[in-house]
C-alpha cells in the first residue's frame, strides 16, 4: 500500500466531510448485511456492465492496466483482478484502503492499493487501459478536475466507466427519503442531492476532457426482491456512463 501527502493546498477533488463520513463506516465494507450492502447488491450488474465493456473494446482481461478510483474497501477491485486486469485502486480515505488492502491480502489478491487522489496520481504521469470511477463523482468537491484528471489517467484508446445517480425527482425519493429516511439502507447524510448529476451534465464534462461517450446505461433495483438490472431506458435514479479517449 502507497501512502501521499495529498492534501498538498493546490486545487483538489477531495471533499473532507465526504471522506471522513465514509471513513466512520469503513469497517463495514465487506458486511453484506451492512450499511455498504446496497452496493453489495449492486456489484453483479456494475461487474456485468464493465465486462462487457472491456470485452467489446479490448477482447481481453489479461495484461489490462485498470485504475479503480474511490474504490473503497475494493469490492469492484477484486473481481476486476480475479477476472485478470492488473489493478492499482486509489481511495482518499486512508481507512478505506487499510480495510481493502487487508481484504485482498486475506484472500490472496495482488492488488496496489495506494492512499491518494485522482489529481495526485495524475502527477505521477501513469496511464491506465481501463480507469472506473464508480459512486464517487457525486462525492467530489470539483467535478471539473475530477473529469479531467480522469481522462489524464487514461491511456490513447482506453475505456472510462462512471456510474451515479441522476438528478430528478425520482432519485431524490428512492436514494434519499426512501433509502437514507424509511429503509435506513444507508446511513443519513449519504448523498447530497445537488450533486448528483444528469447524464448531460456528465457527458458534456466528459466531451470537454477528450472522452467520447459511447453509451449510456440506466440501474434499476426492484425494491421487493433487492435485485438489480440493466435498462438503458430507465436513467432516472442509477446509471452508468461509458467513454473512450478521443
Amino acid at each position: 500500500m502507497e501512502e501521499k501527502n495529498i492534501n498538498n493546498g493546490s486545487r483538489s477533488t477531495i471533499d473532507n466531510a465526504e471522506i471522513e463520513r465514509f471513513s466512520r463506516i469503513a469497517d463495514e465494507w465487506w458486511d453484506i448485511k451492512g450499511k455498504f450492502a446496497p452496493l453489495h447488491s449492486m456489484n453483479p450488474v456494475r461487474i456485468e456492465y464493465i465486462k462487457d465493456k472491456i470485452n467489446e473494446h479490448f477482447g481481453k482481461f489479461s495484461s489490462l492496466s485498470l485504475l479503480d478510483i474511490g474504490c473503497g474497501g475494493g469490492l469492484i477491485s477484486e473481481p476486476m483482478t480475479r477476472l485478470g486486469a492488473k489493478v492499482t485502486a486509489i481511495d482518499a480515505s486512508e481507512k478505506n484502503i487499510k480495510v481493502a488492502s487487508l481484504h485482498a491480502k486475506n484472500m490472496g489478491l495482488d492488488i496496489d492499493y495506494r492512499h491518494t487522489s485522482a489529481e495526485y496520481l495524475e502527477k505521477t504521469g501513469e496511464k491506465f487501459d481501463v480507469v472506473l470511477a464508480l459512486e464517487i463523482i457525486e462525492h467530489v468537491a470539483d467535478i471539473n478536475l475530477f473529469i479531467k484528471s480522469c481522462s489524464e489517467l487514461l491511456k490513447p484508446n482506453g475505456i472510462i466507466i462512471f456510474s451515479t445517480l441522476n438528478r430528478t425527482a425520482k432519485s431524490y425519493a428512492f436514494a434519499i427519503v426512501g433509502a437514507e429516511y424509511i429503509m435506513r439502507l444507508l446511513p443519513v447524510g449519504t448523498h447530497t442531492w445537488s450533486k448528483f448529476l444528469r447524464p448531460s451534465e456528465l457527458c458534456n464534462a466528459m466531451e470537454k476532457s477528450n472522452i467520447e461517450v459511447s453509451d449510456l446505461m440506466g440501474m434499476v433495483m426492484n425494491p421487493i426482491s433487492w435485485k438489480w438490472r440493466l435498462d438503458a431506458k430507465d436513467l432516472a435514479v442509477n446509471y452508468l456512463v461509458a467513454g473512450k479517449k478521443s
